[in-house]
Protein backbone atom coordinates (compact mmCIF):
# COMPACT_ATOMS: atom_id res chain seq x y z
CA UNK A 1 0.00 0.00 0.00
CA UNK A 2 2.83 2.41 0.91
CA UNK A 3 4.65 1.55 -2.32
CA UNK A 4 1.47 2.24 -4.32
CA UNK A 5 1.02 5.65 -2.67
CA UNK A 6 4.64 6.53 -3.46
CA UNK A 7 4.19 5.50 -7.09
CA UNK A 8 1.11 7.74 -7.36
CA UNK A 9 3.05 10.58 -5.74
CA UNK A 10 5.91 10.16 -8.20
CA UNK A 11 3.52 10.24 -11.16
CA UNK A 12 1.76 13.32 -9.84
CA UNK A 13 4.70 15.34 -8.52
CA UNK A 14 7.88 13.91 -10.04
CA UNK A 15 9.82 16.93 -11.29
CA UNK A 16 12.31 15.16 -13.57
CA UNK A 17 11.38 12.19 -15.79
CA UNK A 18 14.80 10.53 -15.34
CA UNK A 19 14.55 10.73 -11.56
CA UNK A 20 10.96 9.54 -11.57
CA UNK A 21 11.85 6.54 -13.72
CA UNK A 22 14.85 5.78 -11.51
CA UNK A 23 12.76 5.77 -8.36
CA UNK A 24 10.01 3.67 -9.96
CA UNK A 25 12.58 1.04 -10.96
CA UNK A 26 14.09 1.12 -7.47
CA UNK A 27 10.73 0.64 -5.78
CA UNK A 28 9.69 -2.20 -8.08
CA UNK A 29 13.03 -4.04 -7.93
CA UNK A 30 13.72 -3.50 -4.20
CA UNK A 31 10.23 -3.23 -2.68
CA UNK A 32 11.06 -2.60 0.98
CA UNK A 33 14.49 -1.02 0.57
CA UNK A 34 13.30 1.09 -2.33
CA UNK A 35 10.44 2.56 -0.30
CA UNK A 36 12.80 3.43 2.57
CA UNK A 37 15.33 4.99 0.21
CA UNK A 38 12.63 7.11 -1.39
CA UNK A 39 11.34 8.35 1.97
CA UNK A 40 14.90 9.14 2.98
CA UNK A 41 16.24 10.71 -0.20
CA UNK A 42 13.69 10.99 -2.95
CA UNK A 43 10.75 13.15 -1.95
CA UNK A 44 10.06 16.40 -3.77
CA UNK A 45 10.34 18.94 -0.97
CA UNK A 46 9.28 21.79 -3.28
CA UNK A 47 5.78 20.29 -3.28
CA UNK A 48 5.74 19.86 0.49
CA UNK A 49 7.02 23.06 2.01
CA UNK A 50 8.64 23.24 5.43
CA UNK A 51 8.67 26.99 5.70
CA UNK A 52 6.19 29.73 4.88
CA UNK A 53 7.10 33.09 6.37
CA UNK A 54 5.83 36.35 4.97
CA UNK A 55 8.17 39.31 5.49
CA UNK A 56 6.18 42.45 4.73
CA UNK A 57 9.20 44.69 4.34
CA UNK A 58 10.70 42.49 1.68
CA UNK A 59 7.42 42.55 -0.21
CA UNK A 60 7.48 46.34 -0.03
CA UNK A 61 11.11 46.56 -1.09
CA UNK A 62 10.66 45.65 -4.75
CA UNK A 63 10.87 49.26 -5.85
CA UNK A 64 14.40 49.62 -4.45
CA UNK A 65 16.02 48.15 -7.55
CA UNK A 66 19.03 50.29 -8.44
CA UNK A 67 18.61 50.51 -12.22
CA UNK A 68 21.01 53.34 -12.95
CA UNK A 69 24.15 51.51 -11.90
CA UNK A 70 24.03 48.39 -14.07
CA UNK A 71 27.21 47.64 -16.00
CA UNK A 72 27.27 48.28 -19.74
CA UNK A 73 27.05 44.61 -20.73
CA UNK A 74 23.42 44.57 -19.59
CA UNK A 75 23.22 41.05 -18.20
CA UNK A 76 23.28 42.14 -14.57
CA UNK A 77 19.75 43.49 -14.89
CA UNK A 78 18.43 40.03 -15.77
CA UNK A 79 20.27 38.45 -12.84
CA UNK A 80 19.07 41.09 -10.38
CA UNK A 81 15.48 40.62 -11.53
CA UNK A 82 15.78 36.82 -11.29
CA UNK A 83 16.97 36.97 -7.68
CA UNK A 84 14.41 39.57 -6.66
CA UNK A 85 11.52 37.57 -8.10
CA UNK A 86 12.73 34.37 -6.43
CA UNK A 87 13.93 35.69 -3.08
CA UNK A 88 12.31 39.13 -2.75
CA UNK A 89 15.76 40.56 -2.06
CA UNK A 90 16.37 43.73 -4.11
CA UNK A 91 19.77 44.98 -5.13
CA UNK A 92 21.32 47.16 -2.42
CA UNK A 93 23.83 49.96 -2.80
CA UNK A 94 26.23 51.76 -0.45
CA UNK A 95 27.66 48.54 0.99
CA UNK A 96 31.21 48.01 2.22
CA UNK A 97 32.66 44.67 1.11
CA UNK A 98 35.77 42.84 2.28
CA UNK A 99 36.64 39.39 0.87
CA UNK A 100 38.34 37.33 3.59
CA UNK A 101 40.66 34.57 2.47
CA UNK A 102 41.32 31.72 4.91
CA UNK A 103 40.34 31.11 8.50
CA UNK A 104 42.72 33.21 10.56
CA UNK A 105 41.92 36.46 8.73
CA UNK A 106 38.20 35.62 8.76
CA UNK A 107 37.96 34.92 12.48
CA UNK A 108 40.01 37.98 13.39
CA UNK A 109 37.43 40.07 11.52
CA UNK A 110 34.50 38.14 13.01
CA UNK A 111 35.69 38.55 16.60
CA UNK A 112 36.31 42.27 16.10
CA UNK A 113 32.72 42.68 14.87
CA UNK A 114 31.27 40.55 17.67
CA UNK A 115 33.16 42.59 20.27
CA UNK A 116 31.53 45.77 18.93
CA UNK A 117 27.96 44.37 19.11
CA UNK A 118 25.57 46.61 21.01
CA UNK A 119 22.10 45.11 20.49
CA UNK A 120 22.10 41.58 19.07
CA UNK A 121 24.19 38.85 17.49
CA UNK A 122 22.70 36.26 15.16
CA UNK A 123 24.72 33.28 13.97
CA UNK A 124 23.99 30.01 12.22
CA UNK A 125 26.38 27.35 10.99
CA UNK A 126 26.25 24.02 9.26
CA UNK A 127 29.34 22.85 11.20
CA UNK A 128 29.95 24.13 14.71
CA UNK A 129 32.75 22.14 16.33
CA UNK A 130 34.11 22.42 19.85
CA UNK A 131 37.65 23.62 20.29
CA UNK A 132 39.63 26.84 20.56
CA UNK A 133 37.20 28.90 18.46
CA UNK A 134 34.12 27.56 20.22
CA UNK A 135 35.65 28.35 23.63
CA UNK A 136 36.54 31.88 22.54
CA UNK A 137 32.97 32.38 21.36
CA UNK A 138 31.57 31.07 24.63
CA UNK A 139 33.67 33.52 26.65
CA UNK A 140 32.80 36.44 24.36
CA UNK A 141 29.10 35.58 24.40
CA UNK A 142 29.07 35.56 28.18
CA UNK A 143 30.66 39.00 28.22
CA UNK A 144 28.27 40.45 25.62
CA UNK A 145 25.15 39.01 27.26
CA UNK A 146 26.25 40.56 30.58
CA UNK A 147 26.32 43.93 28.79
CA UNK A 148 22.78 43.44 27.46
CA UNK A 149 23.40 42.03 23.98
CA UNK A 150 20.87 39.40 22.80
CA UNK A 151 22.45 36.34 21.16
CA UNK A 152 20.56 33.84 19.00
CA UNK A 153 22.15 30.79 17.42
CA UNK A 154 21.16 27.97 15.02
CA UNK A 155 23.28 24.91 14.29
CA UNK A 156 22.53 22.08 11.88
CA UNK A 157 21.60 18.72 13.39
CA UNK A 158 23.78 16.73 10.97
CA UNK A 159 26.69 19.05 10.23
CA UNK A 160 27.15 19.80 13.94
CA UNK A 161 26.42 16.27 15.10
CA UNK A 162 29.61 16.21 17.20
CA UNK A 163 28.59 19.30 19.20
CA UNK A 164 28.13 18.03 22.75
CA UNK A 165 25.11 18.62 24.92
CA UNK A 166 27.49 19.86 27.58
CA UNK A 167 28.67 22.73 25.39
CA UNK A 168 25.12 23.56 24.28
CA UNK A 169 24.03 23.68 27.94
CA UNK A 170 26.88 26.10 28.67
CA UNK A 171 25.53 28.39 25.97
CA UNK A 172 22.01 28.11 27.36
CA UNK A 173 23.21 28.76 30.91
CA UNK A 174 24.89 32.05 29.98
CA UNK A 175 21.75 33.18 28.15
CA UNK A 176 22.25 32.25 24.50
CA UNK A 177 18.97 31.37 22.80
CA UNK A 178 19.91 28.34 20.71
CA UNK A 179 18.08 25.88 18.44
CA UNK A 180 19.11 22.90 16.38
CA UNK A 181 17.99 22.82 12.74
CA UNK A 182 15.91 19.68 12.04
CA UNK A 183 17.30 17.61 14.93
CA UNK A 184 17.22 13.82 14.99
CA UNK A 185 13.80 12.88 16.31
CA UNK A 186 11.88 9.63 16.14
CA UNK A 187 9.19 9.86 13.48
CA UNK A 188 10.90 12.78 11.79
CA UNK A 189 14.28 11.22 11.05
CA UNK A 190 13.43 9.81 7.60
CA UNK A 191 11.56 12.96 6.58
CA UNK A 192 14.29 15.43 7.47
CA UNK A 193 17.71 13.73 7.38
CA UNK A 194 18.36 14.64 3.73
CA UNK A 195 17.45 18.35 4.08
CA UNK A 196 20.15 20.34 5.81
CA UNK A 197 20.91 23.97 6.55
CA UNK A 198 24.29 24.54 4.90
CA UNK A 199 24.29 28.30 5.52
CA UNK A 200 27.05 30.10 7.42
CA UNK A 201 25.84 33.48 8.65
CA UNK A 202 26.80 35.93 11.36
CA UNK A 203 24.95 39.25 11.62
CA UNK A 204 25.84 41.91 14.20
CA UNK A 205 23.17 44.53 14.94
CA UNK A 206 21.69 44.01 11.44
CA UNK A 207 24.52 46.15 10.04
CA UNK A 208 27.65 43.98 9.78
CA UNK A 209 27.41 40.43 8.44
CA UNK A 210 29.58 37.50 7.37
CA UNK A 211 28.89 34.63 5.01
CA UNK A 212 30.86 32.23 2.83
CA UNK A 213 32.36 28.77 3.08
CA UNK A 214 34.04 28.88 6.50
CA UNK A 215 32.47 26.98 9.41
CA UNK A 216 33.26 27.18 13.13
CA UNK A 217 36.10 24.67 13.26
CA UNK A 218 39.69 24.76 14.47
CA UNK A 219 40.84 23.12 11.23
CA UNK A 220 40.67 26.58 9.66
CA UNK A 221 43.38 27.65 12.10
CA UNK A 222 45.41 24.48 12.63
CA UNK A 223 44.73 22.44 9.52
CA UNK A 224 43.63 18.84 9.24
CA UNK A 225 45.68 15.72 9.99
CA UNK A 226 44.52 14.05 6.76
CA UNK A 227 44.09 16.98 4.38
CA UNK A 228 46.50 19.56 5.76
CA UNK A 229 45.74 23.28 5.54
CA UNK A 230 42.14 24.32 4.81
CA UNK A 231 41.74 27.17 2.31
CA UNK A 232 38.43 28.98 2.07
CA UNK A 233 36.80 32.28 1.13
CA UNK A 234 34.48 34.30 3.33
CA UNK A 235 32.91 37.75 3.03
CA UNK A 236 32.40 40.68 5.38
CA UNK A 237 29.42 42.84 4.42
CA UNK A 238 28.57 46.16 6.02
CA UNK A 239 25.38 47.95 5.01
CA UNK A 240 21.90 47.17 3.74
CA UNK A 241 22.88 43.76 2.37
CA UNK A 242 23.82 42.72 5.92
CA UNK A 243 20.24 43.43 6.97
CA UNK A 244 19.01 41.14 4.20
CA UNK A 245 21.24 38.36 5.56
CA UNK A 246 19.48 39.00 8.86
CA UNK A 247 16.17 38.36 7.09
CA UNK A 248 17.53 34.99 5.97
CA UNK A 249 18.40 34.25 9.58
CA UNK A 250 14.92 35.39 10.65
CA UNK A 251 13.31 32.91 8.25
CA UNK A 252 15.41 30.05 9.61
CA UNK A 253 14.76 31.21 13.16
CA UNK A 254 11.04 31.02 12.55
CA UNK A 255 11.43 27.51 11.18
CA UNK A 256 13.33 26.21 14.23
CA UNK A 257 11.58 28.21 16.96
CA UNK A 258 8.20 29.34 15.52
CA UNK A 259 9.14 32.84 16.70
CA UNK A 260 9.11 35.94 14.51
CA UNK A 261 11.93 38.40 15.05
CA UNK A 262 9.78 41.50 14.73
CA UNK A 263 12.65 43.87 15.45
CA UNK A 264 14.35 43.07 12.13
CA UNK A 265 11.23 42.71 10.01
CA UNK A 266 10.82 46.48 9.81
CA UNK A 267 12.65 48.82 7.45
CA UNK A 268 15.59 50.64 9.01
CA UNK A 269 16.00 54.17 7.73
CA UNK A 270 19.07 55.06 9.81
CA UNK A 271 21.69 52.81 8.19
CA UNK A 272 24.44 55.17 7.06
CA UNK A 273 26.26 54.92 3.77
CA UNK A 274 28.93 52.34 4.51
CA UNK A 275 30.57 52.05 1.11
CA UNK A 276 29.92 52.14 -2.62
CA UNK A 277 29.35 48.48 -3.51
CA UNK A 278 26.26 46.96 -5.11
CA UNK A 279 25.35 43.69 -3.37
CA UNK A 280 22.39 41.32 -3.63
CA UNK A 281 21.62 38.36 -1.38
CA UNK A 282 20.37 35.12 -2.94
CA UNK A 283 19.02 32.46 -0.60
CA UNK A 284 17.47 29.14 -1.55
CA UNK A 285 16.21 25.91 -0.07
CA UNK A 286 14.37 22.70 -0.90
CA UNK A 287 10.96 24.21 -0.19
CA UNK A 288 11.30 27.14 -2.59
CA UNK A 289 9.30 27.01 -5.81
CA UNK A 290 12.44 26.94 -7.97
CA UNK A 291 16.09 25.87 -7.49
CA UNK A 292 17.22 29.46 -6.98
CA UNK A 293 20.97 28.98 -6.61
CA UNK A 294 21.08 26.75 -9.68
CA UNK A 295 19.28 29.46 -11.65
CA UNK A 296 21.72 32.10 -10.36
CA UNK A 297 24.77 30.05 -11.37
CA UNK A 298 23.14 29.17 -14.71
CA UNK A 299 22.53 32.85 -15.48
CA UNK A 300 26.07 33.91 -14.56
CA UNK A 301 27.54 31.14 -16.74
CA UNK A 302 25.31 31.91 -19.73
CA UNK A 303 25.93 35.65 -19.43
CA UNK A 304 29.74 35.43 -19.40
CA UNK A 305 31.30 37.02 -22.47
CA UNK A 306 35.07 37.06 -21.86
CA UNK A 307 35.92 34.82 -18.91
CA UNK A 308 34.34 32.70 -16.21
CA UNK A 309 36.48 31.51 -13.28
CA UNK A 310 35.02 29.08 -10.74
CA UNK A 311 36.56 27.86 -7.50
CA UNK A 312 34.65 25.03 -5.83
CA UNK A 313 35.61 21.64 -4.36
CA UNK A 314 32.31 19.96 -5.25
CA UNK A 315 31.60 20.53 -8.93
CA UNK A 316 29.03 17.82 -9.63
CA UNK A 317 26.96 19.73 -12.18
CA UNK A 318 23.33 19.20 -13.00
CA UNK A 319 22.55 18.64 -16.67
CA UNK A 320 21.65 22.33 -17.07
CA UNK A 321 24.85 23.59 -15.43
CA UNK A 322 27.01 21.11 -17.36
CA UNK A 323 25.50 22.19 -20.67
CA UNK A 324 25.87 25.86 -19.76
CA UNK A 325 29.57 25.40 -18.95
CA UNK A 326 30.22 23.46 -22.15
CA UNK A 327 28.30 25.99 -24.25
CA UNK A 328 30.17 28.94 -22.72
CA UNK A 329 33.55 27.34 -23.43
CA UNK A 330 32.67 26.21 -26.96
CA UNK A 331 31.42 29.72 -27.77
CA UNK A 332 34.78 31.27 -26.89
CA UNK A 333 34.49 32.17 -23.22
CA UNK A 334 37.63 31.45 -21.17
CA UNK A 335 36.17 28.99 -18.65
CA UNK A 336 38.45 27.80 -15.84
CA UNK A 337 37.73 25.59 -12.85
CA UNK A 338 39.92 25.50 -9.73
CA UNK A 339 39.29 22.34 -7.73
CA UNK A 340 41.02 20.87 -4.71
CA UNK A 341 43.34 17.99 -5.60
CA UNK A 342 42.70 16.58 -2.12
CA UNK A 343 39.13 15.79 -1.12
CA UNK A 344 37.44 15.07 2.19
CA UNK A 345 35.29 12.24 0.80
CA UNK A 346 36.59 9.64 -1.65
CA UNK A 347 33.25 8.88 -3.30
CA UNK A 348 32.60 12.60 -3.77
CA UNK A 349 36.07 12.96 -5.26
CA UNK A 350 35.43 10.15 -7.74
CA UNK A 351 32.12 11.75 -8.71
CA UNK A 352 33.72 15.18 -9.26
CA UNK A 353 36.40 13.64 -11.48
CA UNK A 354 33.81 11.70 -13.48
CA UNK A 355 32.87 14.99 -15.20
CA UNK A 356 36.43 16.01 -16.09
CA UNK A 357 36.55 14.26 -19.47
CA UNK A 358 33.53 15.99 -20.97
CA UNK A 359 34.52 19.35 -19.43
CA UNK A 360 38.07 19.12 -20.80
CA UNK A 361 36.79 18.02 -24.21
CA UNK A 362 34.77 21.23 -24.48
CA UNK A 363 37.91 23.29 -23.86
CA UNK A 364 37.41 24.11 -20.19
CA UNK A 365 40.67 24.44 -18.24
CA UNK A 366 40.74 22.45 -14.99
CA UNK A 367 43.32 23.22 -12.31
CA UNK A 368 43.96 20.93 -9.33
CA UNK A 369 45.01 22.87 -6.23
CA UNK A 370 47.64 20.81 -4.37
CA UNK A 371 48.15 22.61 -1.05
CA UNK A 372 45.79 21.06 1.52
CA UNK A 373 42.04 21.32 0.93
CA UNK A 374 40.44 24.13 -1.10
CA UNK A 375 36.87 24.64 0.18
CA UNK A 376 35.98 28.05 -1.36
CA UNK A 377 32.73 28.61 -3.28
CA UNK A 378 33.53 31.45 -5.66
CA UNK A 379 32.60 32.58 -9.18
CA UNK A 380 34.01 35.68 -10.88
CA UNK A 381 33.25 36.79 -14.42
CA UNK A 382 34.14 39.54 -16.90
CA UNK A 383 35.61 41.88 -14.23
CA UNK A 384 31.97 42.76 -13.52
CA UNK A 385 30.41 40.29 -11.12
CA UNK A 386 31.39 37.86 -8.39
CA UNK A 387 29.56 35.58 -6.01
CA UNK A 388 30.80 34.19 -2.70
CA UNK A 389 28.64 31.98 -0.54
CA UNK A 390 27.80 28.54 0.72
CA UNK A 391 26.39 26.83 -2.39
CA UNK A 392 28.41 24.22 -4.24
CA UNK A 393 27.82 23.33 -7.90
CA UNK A 394 26.01 20.12 -7.11
CA UNK A 395 22.54 18.65 -6.82
CA UNK A 396 22.61 18.77 -3.02
CA UNK A 397 23.12 22.53 -2.90
CA UNK A 398 20.52 23.10 -5.62
CA UNK A 399 17.81 20.73 -4.41
CA UNK A 400 18.32 19.62 -0.80
CA UNK A 401 20.25 22.20 1.22
CA UNK A 402 19.37 25.64 2.54
CA UNK A 403 22.07 27.88 1.05
CA UNK A 404 22.92 31.58 0.73
CA UNK A 405 25.22 33.54 -1.59
CA UNK A 406 26.16 37.18 -1.91
CA UNK A 407 26.28 38.62 -5.45
CA UNK A 408 28.72 41.53 -5.84
CA UNK A 409 28.28 43.78 -8.87
CA UNK A 410 31.58 45.63 -8.74
CA UNK A 411 34.57 45.80 -11.09
CA UNK A 412 37.26 46.40 -8.45
CA UNK A 413 36.15 43.40 -6.33
CA UNK A 414 35.88 41.20 -9.43
CA UNK A 415 39.37 42.17 -10.62
CA UNK A 416 40.85 41.48 -7.19
CA UNK A 417 39.21 38.04 -7.02
CA UNK A 418 40.34 37.28 -10.59
CA UNK A 419 43.96 38.04 -9.64
CA UNK A 420 43.62 35.83 -6.59
CA UNK A 421 42.22 33.02 -8.75
CA UNK A 422 45.11 33.28 -11.20
CA UNK A 423 47.61 33.27 -8.36
CA UNK A 424 46.17 30.01 -7.01
CA UNK A 425 46.06 28.58 -10.53
CA UNK A 426 49.77 29.25 -10.98
CA UNK A 427 50.63 26.85 -8.15
CA UNK A 428 48.10 24.26 -9.34
CA UNK A 429 48.28 21.43 -11.88
CA UNK A 430 46.61 22.12 -15.25
CA UNK A 431 44.98 18.94 -16.52
CA UNK A 432 45.55 17.79 -20.08
CA UNK A 433 42.70 16.20 -22.03
CA UNK A 434 45.02 13.80 -23.86
CA UNK A 435 46.64 12.63 -20.62
CA UNK A 436 43.34 12.45 -18.76
CA UNK A 437 41.59 10.15 -21.24
CA UNK A 438 44.51 7.72 -20.87
CA UNK A 439 44.12 7.46 -17.11
CA UNK A 440 44.05 3.92 -15.63
CA UNK A 441 40.81 1.95 -16.10
CA UNK A 442 40.63 1.52 -12.32
CA UNK A 443 40.24 5.29 -11.98
CA UNK A 444 37.52 5.28 -14.64
CA UNK A 445 35.69 2.52 -12.74
CA UNK A 446 35.87 4.49 -9.48
CA UNK A 447 34.52 7.57 -11.25
CA UNK A 448 31.64 5.54 -12.69
CA UNK A 449 30.76 4.28 -9.23
CA UNK A 450 30.94 7.81 -7.83
CA UNK A 451 28.72 9.21 -10.58
CA UNK A 452 25.93 6.80 -9.65
CA UNK A 453 25.65 8.58 -6.29
CA UNK A 454 25.75 12.12 -7.73
CA UNK A 455 22.05 12.91 -7.02
CA UNK A 456 22.52 12.38 -3.26
CA UNK A 457 26.08 13.57 -2.65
Amino acid sequence: MVALLIVLRLLLYGAKPTKTLGWLLTIFTIPVGGVLLYILLGRNRRKNKLLKLEIPFLQASKDRLVNQKFSDNGYNEKLVTLIQKNCNFPLTDNNKIEPLKNGRITFESIFRALTEAKVQIHLQYYIFEEGELANRLLALFEEKIASGVKIRMIYDGVGSFSLSKKYVNKLINIGVEIYQFLPFKFGRFLRSINYRNHRKIIVVDSIVAFTGGINISDKYLKGDLNLGKWHDMHLRIEGKAAEHLDFVFASDWYLVSQKKLKSILKPKTTIDKRGDKLVQIASGGPDDDFPILEQVYFTIINSAERYLYITNPYIIPSRAILQALETASLSGVDVRLLISENIDNKIVGWCVRSYFETLLKSGIKIYLFPDGFLHSKLIVSDDAIATIGTANLDERSFEQNYEVNALIYDSSIAKSLRKDFLKDSNISTLLSYSEHINRPWVDKLKEGIGKIFSPIL
